[in-house]
């Protein structure tokens, strides 16, 4: 789920997440990943989340590097 102190900006690529408690900013360069990063919270699974956001099997494996990427950088709790 988005970290509680992370604001999701959108923009044309996707949307600048901003985290005000490390002042990290990050892009998330596809609306595709916008749309699962904001599902995280009504599923019990990123693969879930990615099945319920209509995302190929074949892309999972970029999502989960990208979600990986965020949860490091404290932009996403992990699930």
């Amino acid at each position: 789920m988005l970290n509680p102190a992370v604001s999701l900006r959108p923009e044309r690529f996707g949307a600048l997440a901003y985290s005000f408690d490390t002042r990290r900013l990050s892009f998330l360069k596809h609306p595709d990943l916008v749309r699962v990063v904001e599902s995280l919270g009504s599923h019990d699974s990123v693969r879930s989340a990615l099945e319920a956001s209509d995302i190929a099997p074949e892309r999972w494996g970029t999502f989960i590097n990208a979600l990986s990427t965020l949860v490091e950088s404290e932009m996403v709790n992990e699930i």
